[in-house]
């Protein structure tokens, strides 16, 4: 779980991800947070085992955070977890049942198909998603709705493989391209989205990024 400024929600996420049986391991990056985040986070590791807190002592970007999340990561399969309220934790078992059954290795969620609840919200974030989406997929000859998507579960010995480069929001196109390079098996599986709008504290793309970015 990739954090920044999220003291709001973060909170409440928490422990709903925790709350799901599936769940031993919670690891959680907050990427140098301004406002009272790092509190929260830390009341919230002293109070269950199963949390892995690490803070980064710049701000770098999502992709960096989901970096350092990977090197920290041990359970069999890894999910990507906002700390937002954007994406419910109580569907981990969509993205679980197609690996669980042995029938694929990475696990794309996906807004855009199915019949699952969707928050109205921004046409041309649509427009850009989608077209984001086609492009990834004429680089790599998948046939995914939404490459975007916060959503994605991982073998471990998958995500262990592959060396996350890009900090900001970049990351979603880059793994995207090398889990297609290992030509293992990618399903997607509907998911809801409840976004948020910039009021309530949706983030721009690269906004959490500094120049501090780099491999760690």
């Amino acid at each position: 779980m990739p954090v920044f400024n999220e003291a709001s929600t973060v909170t409440e996420m928490i422990n709903v991800v925790l709350t799901q049986k599936p769940v031993k391991q919670l690891v959680i990056v907050d990427d140098c947070s301004t406002d009272t985040t790092w509190e929260k986070l830390s009341v919230a590791a002293k109070s269950d085992s199963r949390i892995s807190l690490l803070r980064h002592s710049v701000n770098q970007g999502k992709g960096a955070a989901l970096r350092t999340g990977f090197t920290a990561a041990n359970c069999p399969i890894v999910i990507i977890q906002d700390a937002d309220l954007e994406y419910d934790p109580t569907e981990y078992y969509r993205l679980l049942i197609p690996i669980l059954s042995n029938k694929a290795d990475v696990v794309f969620g996906s807004r855009f198909i199915g019949s699952d609840a969707h928050r109205v919200l921004y046409y041309w974030h649509s427009v850009g998603n989608k077209f984001l989406t086609t492009l990834s997929n004429m680089a790599t000859n998948l046939n995914l709705t939404d490459m975007e998507t916060c959503y994605k579960a991982f073998r471990l010995e998958i995500i262990k493989k592959i060396k996350v480069e890009e900090c900001r929001f970049g990351f979603e196109p880059e793994i995207t391209a090398k889990v297609a390079r290992l030509n293992v098996r990618i399903f997607e599986v509907a998911v809801s989205y409840y976004g948020r709008t910039y009021a309530e504290g949706k983030k721009l793309a690269g906004e959490t990024a500094s120049a501090h970015c780099g491999a760690l």
